[in-house]
């Protein structure tokens, strides 16, 4: 592996981590800026299931006696339900239109509850809800690997506090990138350089989630919310920007 390769691991891993572990999620968004221009692209997807779970782990570790379980098990229930079928959808529904419209929905609705004068608190639906947004996240993780955004934007739809969201959605994405990962290892896709890719990620994602979640536990609820909503921003523009290049 040549020296700009390992910058670039250390470098993505290091960037991807703090801000998962400030935000709760984001960190295949952050660490692919780095790694998408230097990897080999069969390396990308279980580097960022490794890291994100690695960063989920070290980061509920903070907040697991917070744990909302309730409110957790409908987007579970959701999530594990939804990955086949957005696994079924692969080579039968066009990634580039699919990654625009989530590029769309994500831009136009993180740019409202920016402006909004007033915070969202949707009360409606209950676990249903809940659920349908677990499982169109599930959906999108095994469509496109995109598990995150649908229960974030719905966690802040919902108005709920830093804390209550950090422990649904980083629950939520470590269990479904623990079955990806499994999916992964089962496809024979965890080759020698990915774990010599793991390897140096490791130390790295570990020291940069904890002073992620450091840093969160400092900032106030305006703040976080603020934060999320920017990700999700930039997560919709890099979608559209991606769906027109063919990327």
């Amino acid at each position: 592996m040549s020296l700009g390769a390992v910058l670039a691991i250390l470098a993505g891993s290091l960037a991807g981590a703090f801000v998962s572990g400030v935000s709760g999620f984001a960190f295949g968004l952050v660490a692919l800026s780095f790694w998408a221009w230097r990897l080999d692209p069969l390396l990308l997807g279980p580097m960022v299931v490794f890291g994100s779970i690695v960063t989920q782990a070290t980061s509920l570790s903070a907040i697991w006696g917070r744990l909302d379980w309730p409110r957790l098990r409908p987007f579970l229930v959701g999530g594990v339900a939804g990955v086949p079928c957005g696994v079924m959808l692969l080579g039968v529904m066009d990634i580039r239109v699919f990654k625009a419209a989530v590029g769309v929905v994500l831009v136009a609705y993180s740019a409202y509850l920016l402006l909004a004068r007033t915070r969202a608190g949707v009360r409606f639906g209950g676990g249903l809800a809940d659920g349908a947004a677990g499982f169109v996240g599930g959906v999108m993780g095994g469509l496109a690997g995109l598990n995150g955004p649908a229960p974030v934007l719905w966690c802040m739809v919902r108005g709920w506090d830093k804390d209550v969201q950090r422990s649904v959605v980083q629950s939520y994405i470590l269990a479904i990138q623990i079955v990806t990962f499994l999916g992964y290892a089962v496809a024979g896709k965890l080759t020698r350089p990915t774990f010599e890719a793991f390897g140096l990620m490791l130390p790295a994602v570990l020291v940069s989630a904890w002073i992620g979640v450091r840093v969160c536990e400092r900032i106030s609820e305006c703040l976080f919310r603020r934060l999320v909503l920017v990700l999700l921003f930039f997560s919709g523009a890099a979608l559209l920007a991606g769906s027109l290049s063919g990327v």
